[in-house]
């Protein structure tokens, strides 16, 4: 005993330096995050005073460009403050700041296109010297360093789509039927772009739904038969089970539980058969079969805890003549499965769940940046 005591003040001991030292690393990156704007606000203001030769000479742009691949919102936000102009400039492709923030699937930088006010619908006009609008970039697949941030095939088939229906919303109707230079709408060059993520895809969510399926159907299966054979028999007489008049309480908690399974795995097996059943068309991905895997999980994790409920029950009413005291570290040990599965699908599910239903990946600013509304240069 003393042996296991200290075994465990060791381990609650080495978790609670973990917990400082996660706790200090957070402070120092602030801290850091902290100096490092206030560097940059100091930075700007010089290069408020500089000339135009004196930028171009610095190269500011391609700074620019490297910062929005690398998704530093602070730099971007602060050059437009102080730089207005900056956000007509074009690169050799004919491409604005909010382009390449679309091509690289930068959220965020391209949530600053929110704060402009009217100036929002001129850039939405704009096309690159390839005849390609805002939608038509939206349409181009997602850099592999952007989708590999995202579990599943499937999941990177729904951002890649809210990107496109983000930006949709933004253009003009007419240019959503226009046609680049390679004569391919928005919605032909997203199909094309996208044809083996969406095979991904398909094949991703299927393989989870058949696997999940046969636990599901395993489940349902020794839950039907358990209802019809009780623990401690039935009455010859009456043919009711003999544990309703000696143990009611533990046997109607065991009926229940054993209903409850066999009723929540039977609909996450027709959940999942309705993901094996799809036609997989492009909006499919966006909630139709990301909600049907929400649902089909949850409902393969009720029926698992219950089925654990049913079982560790079912052993109290076998033993509770004899040992009794052995069916409670046999309960116990039945929360393990369920921890398991826990672990292994919980977080998957709380991605899908954010990701289908929460707030969204795009920004929207109550108010205009106010140098918007008082600058208005169009050179750097």
């Amino acid at each position: 005993m003393c042996i296991c005591f200290l075994a465990v003040l060791k381990v609650l001991h080495g978790l609670g330096w973990s917990i400082l030292s996660c706790l200090g690393l957070c402070h120092d990156r602030k801290v850091i995050h902290k100096d490092a704007n206030e560097l940059l606000t100091l930075i700007f203001k010089e290069i408020e005073t500089l000339s135009m030769k004196d930028l171009e000479e610095m190269d500011i742009m391609k700074i620019l460009y490297d910062a929005i691949e690398q998704g530093i919102i602070e730099f971007v936000d602060k050059i437009f403050k102080y730089r207005t102009g900056i956000i007509y400039k074009r690169d050799v492709k004919g491409r604005t700041i909010f382009s390449h923030a679309i091509v690289l699937r930068q959220d965020k930088i391209y949530s600053l296109l929110n704060a402009l006010g009217t100036r929002k619908s001129i850039l939405a006009r704009r096309h690159d010297f390839f005849g390609n609008n805002l939608l038509h970039l939206a349409a181009k697949l997602s850099p592999l360093s952007r989708l590999d941030k995202i579990s599943g095939a499937a999941l990177q088939m729904q951002r890649e789509i809210r990107w496109f229906k983000e930006v949709e919303s933004i253009v003009q109707p007419r240019m959503k039927e226009e046609r680049n230079a390679y004569n391919k709408t928005p919605s032909e060059l997203f199909t094309e772009e996208h044809k083996v993520l969406a095979k991904e895809g398909e094949r991703w969510m299927k393989n989870t739904a058949g696997s999940s399926m046969i636990v599901g159907t395993l489940i349902a299966a020794v839950m039907f038969t358990t209802a019809f054979t009780v623990p401690g028999g039935n009455d010859n007489k009456t043919g009711l089970p003999v544990m309703l008049e000696t143990q009611q309480k533990a046997f109607l908690i065991f009926m229940a539980s054993n209903a409850l399974s066999m009723f929540t795995s039977s609909t996450s097996i027709l959940m999942f058969l309705g993901i094996l059943t799809a036609r997989y068309a492009e909006g499919d991905f966006l909630k139709s079969l990301p909600t049907k895997l929400i649902f089909g999980i949850t409902c393969l994790f009720v029926s698992i805890v219950t089925m654990m409920a049913s079982f560790g029950t079912a052993l109290y009413l076998m033993l509770i003549k004899q040992v009794a005291w052995i069916s409670y570290p046999i309960i116990v040990f039945s929360v393990v499965p369920i921890a398991l599965y826990s672990l292994l699908q919980f977080p998957l599910l709380v991605e899908m769940i954010s990701r289908t239903y929460g707030h969204g990946i795009f920004e929207k600013p109550k108010k205009k940046l106010y140098s918007f509304e008082t600058d208005t240069t169009t050179g750097i």
